[in-house]
């Protein structure tokens, strides 16, 4: 990617200077006001109002659009409180502090961010809010994902510090639809492309009109790409998308996720966000960060060369994200991406320009900026720009040294592993004492509910690989 880089009460209620990205209009200007005329000219009949769940979808309610403006648009709205405390399958769990068989599943506030406001092209008629997840009384509630970004922005604020951000994520499409994959008991896969398409420019007319659909479709909801390529994996994409605030990037990249999969479902595709959806395909979600202050780039130094707080903030990373592996690869198949020439990092290393690298640095004056790229494309983005921000935090806090940087191929260097399952990442986040005093410890015990959710589903699983290697031989 390229660009000009344009818990416990621990971490929630830290005071600092206000946080940019707040306001009651959408960056691309649409306001309730617009809203309230698109409904009386009948162009706009529902609203959904959704809050991002633990694995990064969008879950809430659709509203007819006169009860929306009517009703919810200002009082907010409630939803059953194991929306934030489920494992993917949405099935209730036991061992989350907010919600319970005991407490009787109870409801939480959602209350609207009205600088999330959009329509959907994708969706006829349709508009657009976020919201976030608060206590009846309107405090935040700390384990929602968008309130760890947001607590992660403030900590930063601490240092007169902001982070901008883009988002850089890849994607299988595979032919079919979801139902007709699941009957054929997901064992036969057809990418929509059989080769290596990297950097082409001669697309088929099926992958040409998607592409121009979802291009146009995130324009006109004010999420522009910066690029959309063929990857190297048969059906394997890339979308790059701006250089902008950190809060927005994440909120942008729902959206984009839900427009993927439904422009996807009336193409007859499958797409997929799976970290390794087959042995040997790997799909990351690239984060490309620069830290600001007063509208100066603070990585670079005027003369050339990294600053003393990006040397810091890299050490940090290559300090603390050991540490967070449940927040930006979440579940066990995450992990069976980080193989050596998968373009994947299998240790916490940095170099210049150097893809190899957990963190690469790349581009230059106010346009150098960290590319991290460990989180894989299953990752939630709130969860995982949270840990890279902690990560930065902690090494600017802590005036943490940076080591030399990886000049040749990162996969032969000595370095702190990057966990190769997600049993190791869980223990190495219930641990650490850096981790329970960035996030607090009801973030930290919430989500390590979560990861060991995941890892006691596959422990019962027998799996058709099992059966291929042992029926026989056992």
């Amino acid at each position: 990617m390229t660009g000009s880089a344009s818990g416990n009460g621990t971490v929630a209620r830290l005071t600092a200077s206000p946080v940019p990205e707040r306001g009651g209009r959408s960056e691309r200007g649409f306001s309730l006001s617009d809203l309230r005329n698109l409904v009386k000219a009948g162009q706009i009949d529902t609203v959904l109002l959704a809050v991002p769940d633990l694995q990064g979808r969008l879950k809430g309610k659709r509203y007819d659009a006169d009860h929306f403006l009517r009703r919810i648009a200002h009082s907010g709205a409630e939803v059953c409180a194991y929306v934030l405390a489920t494992d993917v399958d949405m099935s209730p769990a036991a061992g989350f502090a907010l919600t319970s068989w005991e407490t009787g599943y109870q409801d939480l506030a959602i209350s609207p961010a009205l600088s999330t406001l959009r329509q959907l092209p994708w969706m006829p008629r349709t508009a657009f809010m976020l919201g976030d997840a608060v206590h009846h009384d309107g405090t935040p509630l700390d384990i929602a994902p968008r309130q760890i970004l947001q607590d992660q922005m403030t900590r930063l604020a601490r240092h007169g510090l902001h982070a901008k951000a883009g988002l850089e994520t890849e994607f299988v499409l595979y032919q079919g639809t979801y139902a007709q994959v699941e009957e054929a008991g997901y064992r036969v896969l057809c990418p929509l492309t059989t080769r290596n398409l990297d950097y082409a420019l001669d697309h088929d007319p099926v992958s040409d009109r998607f592409f121009r659909r979802l291009q146009r479709a995130l324009a006109g909801a004010g999420l522009p790409v910066e690029a959309i390529k063929t990857e190297a994996g048969p059906g394997q994409v890339e979308v790059t998308f701006p250089y902008g605030g950190a809060l927005t990037a994440c909120d942008g990249h729902l959206l984009f996720k839900h427009a993927v999969r439904t422009l996807g479902a009336r193409a007859h595709l499958a797409p997929t966000f799976m970290a390794a959806p087959e042995t040997g395909r790997a799909n990351g979600l690239h984060l490309h960060v620069s830290l600001w202050s007063k509208g100066i780039s603070q990585l670079n130094e005027p003369g050339g060369g990294l600053s003393e707080i990006a040397r810091h903030a890299i050490a940090g990373l290559l300090d603390g994200l050991p540490d967070l592996g449940p927040l930006y690869a979440p579940n066990v198949n995450s992990y069976k991406r980080f193989i050596p020439g998968s373009f994947a990092p299998t240790a916490f290393s940095w170099g210049y320009d150097n893809r190899t690298c957990a963190v690469r640095v790349v581009g230059h004056g106010d346009g150098l900026h960290l590319e991290i790229r460990v989180p894989g494309a299953d990752a939630n983005p709130y969860l995982a720009l949270a840990a890279v921000l902690a990560a930065i935090d902690h090494g600017i806090e802590q005036r943490l040294a940076l080591g030399p940087a990886v000049t040749g191929n990162a996969y032969s260097v000595d370095g702190t592993p990057v966990p190769s399952t997600l049993g190791q990442a869980l223990a190495a986040f219930q641990a650490s004492a850096f981790t329970e005093r960035a996030f607090g410890g009801d973030v930290v015990q919430h989500y390590a509910r979560l990861a060991q959710l995941e890892l006691d589903h596959h422990q019962r699983l027998v799996t058709d690989a099992e059966r291929q290697r042992w029926l026989e031989r056992a």
